[in-house]
C-alpha cells in the first residue's frame, strides 16, 4: 500500500512539472511572437524596453504599451506610437505582421495606433477566434474591409479611423450582434447605409464623420442603446433620421438634410451635444432645445431656421455653449443666453434679432429670405406684406409711366440714328444684354460652391470686355495672333493692357439664336473656374446694328504657358522630363479637374473626351485641363485653349447619360495615366488593351517586371508600391465594362496614396529627383 501511494505521488510530481514545462514553453512561444512584432515593427521607441529577458505576462503597463495576460495567456495587446508616425519602411508586409500577430490565439483586444502601418487590412484577423476589441486607427491602412471579419462573432468594437480604408459598407457588419462600438471616423468610405443597420440593438456609439456617404440615414428608432451617432462632414439627407430618445451626444454637421425639425427632438432628455449646423434645415427653430434638461453645447448655425425669440425663454443652467449663426431668427436675444463667465459661449451673429451686437440683419431680410426657401409667415406678417406690395405696386405704376415715355424717346433715337448710319454693319456692346440677365448672373453666382470660389484663387474676376480692348490684345485680330480654328470659332493668343496673356475665342452666331440661350451659357462658364480648369476671365458681345441680334461671342480664357502634359512626358527631352512625384501630382491635378466637372451635375454638361494633349501646365507645373465640354446653345460641344473639337451627345436620359459619361472621362483618364506611366505616346484604342493588359501582367509580377515597363527616365526612382498602386488604379479606368470602373473619388485617393508612400521615402532619391531641371 505504501509503495501505491508512493507511485501516485510522485505521478502528481511528474504532471505538474511538464504542466510547469508546458506553460514555459508557451510563454516562451509567446515572448518570441511578441519580440517579432517588435522587429516587424522597425523597433519604435515605446517598445524599447523590450528584450529576451521580458517577463511580458508581469511587466508594468505603460501609455504607449501594454500585455495582459490570463492564466499565462496574452488576452489584451496594447501599441499606441506617436501621433502623425510616418510609414513603416517599404520592406513592411502586412500580411507577415499580421500571419505573426495571430499566433497570439487568446487575444481579446487589440489595439495598435499610430503605428505606421500600411496596405490592406488583411483577412487573417479573422484567425483570433476570441478577438472582441479592434483598435487600428491613425495607420495607412486602405482597401476594403475584409469579409474575413463576419465570423468574428464576439466582436463588441470596431475602430478603424484615420485610415484609408474606402468603398461602401457591407450588409454583413449588421451581423456583429453583440457590436456596440463602430467607429469609422475620417476614411474614405461612400455609399448609403445598408438598412439592416437597424437591426444593430447593442449598438452604443456609431461615428461615421469625415468620409463620402450619401442618402438618407436608416431608421435607428429602434436602437434603445444607441447613445453617440457622428455623421459631421458626409452628404447625408435630407430628412432628418428617425432616432430612439437616449442619445446623449447627436452630430449631423456638414451634410445635406433640409427637413424641419421634428418635434420629438425636444423630448431627447438625455442629450448633451447637439450639432446640426451647415446644413440647409428650415421650419421653425424648436426653442425648447435650450431647456433640454442635459444639454450643455448646442449648435444650429448656417441653417435656415426662423422663429421669434423672447427675453423670458429658459435655459438650462449647464448650457455652456450656443451658437445661433446664420438663420432667420427674429425678436429678442434671451436673458439665459446673455454670457454670464468666460466658460460660456453664445453666439447669434447674422440673424434679425433686437440687438446691435454681432452683426445681425434688418428685419425684412430674414422674412424675404423665409419666403425665398418657403417658409410662409403668420398671417398678421402676411396683412403687412399685402399693404407693402400695394405701396410697391402703386411706386411701381408711377416709374412704368416714366419708364414707357423713356422707351418712346428710345425708339424715336433709334429710328432716327439707323437712318444716319448705313456704312458699319456692327457694334459692340460692352454689357450684358439686359440688366435683367446681369441680376440674374449675380443671382446665381451666390449659389457657386465653396470649392468654385477657393479654385479661382489667384484669377481675376470673371468681367465684360469691350470689343476694343480684344482687338488692342490681338493687333486687331492679327494673323500672328490666330492658333487655331474648330467648329465653333477662331481662337487668338493675345496680352492684355495689365501685360497678362490672354486666349480668345471668337464665335459666329445666327440671327435664330436667342439672346436667353447666349446668357445660360455664360452663367454655366462663370461656374467654372477651378484651379485645374482653364478658367474664362470673360466676354464680349458684338451685335447687328440693324436689329441688335448678336453677331458674334467673344470668350476671353487665361493664358497656360507651359505647354501640354505630353511635352513634358513622351515628347519632353530629358532635361524638362517631369519626375514620378511631378507625374503623381499632374494626376492629381487632373482627377480633381475631373471631380470638380463631374460636381456640377449641370444637364448637359458632356464626357469630356479627355486627352493628354488637351491638359496644359502653368509655370508653377500645376495641370490645367482645357477640354471641358458644354452644351453651346443646345448644339455641340466645345473645346476651349490650345485646340477645338466637337462632337454629339447620345439620347439617354439626363442621369444615365451623366452616370455613363463620368465613366467615359474615368476611362480617358486611365488612358493619361498610361502615358504618364509608360512615357510613350499612346496613338490607337487597340494599343490601350494591349497595354492594360501587359500591365496587368506587371502588376501581379515582381518589382524588376513592374520597372520594366514605366519609363526609364524615372524608374530608378520610383518606390514599388506607389508605381504599384498607380497601375492598379489605371488598370481599373481602363475596364471594359463602365460599371467596373472606379470613381473619381476612389481615383483620387488610390492617386494620393501613391504621392503618400512616395514623398515619404523621396529623401533617399532626392539627389537623383533633383536632376530634372524645372522650368
Amino acid at each position: 500500500m505504501a509503495k501505491l501511494s508512493h507511485h501516485s505521488q510522485f505521478l502528481v510530481l511528474v504532471i505538474i512539472l511538464l504542466s510547469i514545462c508546458h506553460s514555459e514553453q508557451a510563454q516562451s512561444s509567446q515572448s518570441q511572437t511578441l519580440l517579432r512584432i517588435q522587429a516587424l515593427l522597425n523597433f519604435p521607441t515605446i517598445l524599447s524596453g523590450w528584450d529576451n529577458n521580458t517577463d511580458f505576462c508581469n511587466s508594468e503597463p505603460t501609455s504607449s504599451s501594454s500585455v495582459i495576460c490570463y492564466e499565462g495567456s496574452v488576452t489584451q495587446l496594447h501599441i499606441i506610437g506617436k501621433k502623425g508616425a510616418p510609414l513603416l519602411p517599404r520592406n513592411f508586409s502586412i500580411d507577415s505582421f499580421m500571419t505573426t500577430l495571430v499566433k497570439l490565439q487568446d487575444l481579446k483586444v487589440l489595439t495598435l495606433v499610430s503605428l505606421g502601418l500600411w496596405g490592406p487590412l488583411p483577412g487573417k484577423v479573422s484567425r483570433l477566434p476570441s478577438l472582441e476589441i479592434l483598435n487600428v486607427s491613425s495607420n495607412f491602412l486602405y482597401g476594403a474591409i475584409p469579409q474575413e471579419l463576419s465570423s468574428l462573432t464576439s466582436l463588441q468594437t470596431i475602430i478603424l479611423d484615420d485610415n484609408m480604408f474606402s468603398g461602401r459598407l457591407p450588409n454583413w457588419l449588421s451581423s456583429f450582434s453583440v457590436l456596440a462600438v463602430l467607429s469609422l471616423k475620417n476614411n474614405l468610405f461612400n455609399g448609403s447605409l445598408p438598412t439592416s443597420f437597424s437591426d444593430l440593438e447593442n449598438l452604443r456609439i456609431l461615428s461615421l464623420s469625415h468620409n463620402h456617404f450619401y442618402g438618407q440615414v436608416p431608421d435607428f428608432s429602434h436602437l434603445t442603446n444607441l447613445q453617440v451617432l457622428e455623421l459631421e462632414d458626409n452628404a447625408f439627407g435630407p430628412q432628418f433620421p428617425r432616432l430612439g430618445n437616449k442619445l446623449v451626444t447627436l452630430v449631423l454637421s456638414k451634410n445635406k438634410f433640409r427637413s424641419g425639425i421634428p418635434a420629438e427632438v425636444s423630448s431627447y432628455y438625455q442629450l448633451q451635444y447637439l450639432d446640426i449646423s451647415f446644413n440647409t434645415f428650415v421650419g421653425p427653430f424648436p426653442t425648447l432645445l435650450l431647456s433640454l434638461p442635459s444639454i450643455t453645447h448646442l449648435n444650429i448655425a448656417e441653417n435656415k431656421l426662423t422663429g421669434m425669440l423672447f427675453d423670458n425663454l429658459s435655459c438650462n443652467a449647464d448650457l455652456k455653449f450656443v451658437d445661433l449663426s446664420s438663420n432667420f431668427l427674429t425678436g429678442s436675444l434671451p436673458n439665459c443666453l446673455v454670457p454670464d463667465s468666460k466658460d460660456k459661449v453664445v453666439l447669434f451673429s447674422r440673424n434679425c434679432l433686437a440687438t446691435r451686437k454681432q452683426n445681425q440683419h434688418p428685419f425684412p431680410f430674414c422674412r424675404n429670405e423665409a419666403l425665398a426657401v418657403g417658409i410662409l409667415p403668420d398671417r398678421k406678417k402676411q396683412k403687412q406684406a399685402s399693404k407693402a406690395v400695394l405701396a410697391l405696386g402703386i411706386i411701381g405704376g408711377v416709374f412704368g409711366g416714366i419708364a414707357l415715355v423713356g422707351l418712346i424717346f428710345l425708339i424715336y433715337r433709334r429710328l432716327s440714328s439707323k437712318r444716319a448710319i448705313n456704312k458699319s454693319p456692327t457694334r459692340s456692346i460692352t454689357e450684358n444684354a439686359s440688366s435683367g440677365y446681369t441680376s440674374k448672373l449675380l443671382s446665381d453666382a451666390r449659389y457657386i460652391s465653396q470649392t468654385v470660389k477657393l479654385g479661382a484663387l489667384g484669377l481675376p474676376g470673371y468681367r465684360t470686355f469691350s470689343l476694343e480692348e480684344l482687338k488692342e490684345a490681338t493687333d486687331n485680330f492679327d494673323s500672328s495672333a490666330f492658333t487655331g480654328e474648330g467648329s465653333h470659332g477662331q481662337l487668338y493668343r493675345g496680352q492684355l493692357k495689365d501685360g497678362s496673356l490672354v486666349v480668345i475665342s471668337c464665335q459666329k452666331m445666327k440671327k435664330s439664336q436667342s439672346t436667353q440661350n447666349f446668357m445660360h451659357y455664360l452663367e454655366l462658364i462663370l461656374k467654372l473656374r477651378h484651379r485645374h480648369l482653364v478658367s474664362a476671365l470673360g466676354h464680349c458681345f458684338e451685335c447687328y446694328l440693324d436689329d441688335s441680334s448678336v453677331s458674334r461671342i467673344f470668350l476671353i480664357f487665361e493664358y497656360v504657358p507651359n505647354g501640354t502634359l505630353r511635352s513634358w512626358i513622351s515628347e519632353g527631352r530629358p532635361r524638362r522630363s517631369l519626375n514620378w512625384m511631378d507625374r503623381i501630382a499632374a494626376a492629381i491635378g487632373i482627377a480633381k479637374g475631373v471631380q470638380f466637372l463631374q460636381s456640377l451635375m449641370i444637364p448637359g454638361v458632356n464626357s469630356n473626351n479627355l486627352e493628354i494633349t488637351d491638359i496644359l501646365l502653368d509655370l508653377n507645373l500645376v495641370p490645367k485641363i482645357s477640354s471641358y465640354n458644354l452644351p453651346f446653345l443646345g448644339d455641340n460641344m466645345v473645346k476651349f485653349g490650345h485646340g477645338i473639337s466637337s462632337g454629339g451627345s447620345r439620347d439617354l436620359s439626363i442621369d444615365t447619360r451623366l452616370e455613363q459619361e463620368n465613366k467615359n472621362d474615368i476611362y480617358n483618364f486611365g488612358v493619361i495615366l498610361l502615358e504618364i506611366i509608360r512615357g510613350k505616346p499612346i496613338k490607337s484604342a487597340d494599343q490601350v488593351d494591349v497595354l492594360r493588359d501587359h500591365i496587368q501582367l506587371a502588376v501581379t509580377a515582381d518589382y524588376s517586371a513592374r520597372r520594366s515597363v514605366v519609363d526609364p527616365a524615372v524608374n530608378k526612382v520610383c518606390l514599388d508600391q506607389s508605381l504599384k498602386t498607380m497601375m492598379e488604379i489605371c488598370i481599373r479606368c481602363l475596364l471594359k465594362n463602365p460599371e467596373d470602373r472606379p470613381s473619381v473619388e476612389d481615383v483620387l485617393w488610390n492617386l494620393q496614396y501613391a504621392a503618400q508612400v512616395q514623398d515619404a521615402w523621396r529623401g533617399e532619391y532626392r539627389s537623383s529627383e533633383d536632376s530634372s531641371i524645372s522650368p
